[in-house]
């Protein structure tokens, strides 16, 4: 195993950025993980910011900034994305299935025409 010379990179985060994923987390339609997800950080990470958020830790504005309600727009915008892609996956799968079955059903009759004598 090689050996590390140089120490890890640790990213660092502005107090803006953290204070913006911890309301964007806190919107009810929102998930943290899905937040964390669109962030590229660890849903562990953003957890902590919220916990420092609501000791006091980060110096706030308590309205929400035009970004804020951009991204939170973007995210739950997302999420329908997401639910109506799964919907249609199933959509397909069903309609794949029927097809098949639709074959099976159209080989039996013609194997059946075949095998009844014709008179």
């Amino acid at each position: 195993m090689p050996r590390y010379t140089k120490p890890r990179r640790t990213w660092q985060y502005t107090n803006e950025f953290k204070v913006k994923a911890v309301q964007l987390s806190l919107d009810d339609q929102i998930t943290s993980k899905s937040v964390a997800d669109a962030l590229d950080i660890h849903s562990f990470m953003l957890s902590r910011w919220r916990k420092e958020y609501r000791e006091g830790r980060f110096v706030v504005k308590k309205t929400k900034t035009k970004a804020v309600k951009a991204a939170s727009s973007e995210l739950s915008r997302l999420k329908k994305l997401e639910a109506e892609n799964e919907r249609l996956k199933k959509e397909n799968d069903l309609l794949k299935k029927w097809q098949r079955f639709l074959a099976v059903q159209h080989q039996n009759d013609i194997d059946s025409s075949k095998s009844t004598p014709e008179t």
